[in-house]
């Protein structure tokens, strides 16, 4: 999955490198969007309509900031910062909606290559990450797999021996209590 958002997210960059605009990066344009409709935020207000974690949005705020596209300006609580565009970030906001017009064409164009419909497969797969975490899963996985015997064939010595202890501490439990 990684590799394929890489894929696109590079492809979508170069476009603005293309356009003379190489320090914007993909993830600058839901924040320019949610800045644009609800004008400046917390980054914790920022971080809830872009739908990201907090440390998330501070991160691309400030990367925004040393781009020139965003002021991160001290809220009345010293430890708020509020986020608002740039002349510069307004300055391209046509050319940021027209990419995000074209983007998403032809993401419509890649779906409908594809056997299933990628967007509903994000959404379900985020559903059932949210349902049950990555995290949660590896340990079971690794509590099944230390539960196993050693497969014919196997080094049944030390390797195997470290193999188990290692799965039994990624499924959070002790060499005692494999399960």
């Amino acid at each position: 999955m990684r590799h394929v958002l890489e894929l696109l997210d590079g492809d979508v960059a170069q476009v603005y490198a293309d356009l003379g605009v190489p320090d914007y990066r993909p993830r600058y344009s839901p924040v320019v969007r949610v800045l644009t409709e609800l004008g400046p935020l917390s980054i914790r207000d920022l971080a809830g309509a872009v739908g990201v974690t907090h440390s998330a949005a501070s991160q691309t705020a400030a990367q925004m900031a040393r781009h020139g596209l965003l002021t991160l300006e001290t809220g009345t609580d010293a430890r708020r910062r509020i986020a608002r565009l740039t002349d510069r970030a307004r300055a391209i906001l046509p050319l940021i909606e027209a990419e995000w017009a074209a983007t998403s064409a032809a993401a419509a164009e890649l779906e409908a290559e594809l056997p299933a419909a990628l967007t509903d497969v994000l959404i379900q797969a985020e559903r059932a990450v949210l349902a049950r975490p990555m995290r949660t899963r590896i340990a079971a996985a690794a509590r099944a797999l230390a539960a196993e015997p050693e497969p014919a064939g196997h080094d049944s010595g030390a390797a195997a021996a470290g193999r188990r202890a290692a799965l039994v501490m990624i499924a959070g439990g002790s060499e005692r209590d494999p399960g």
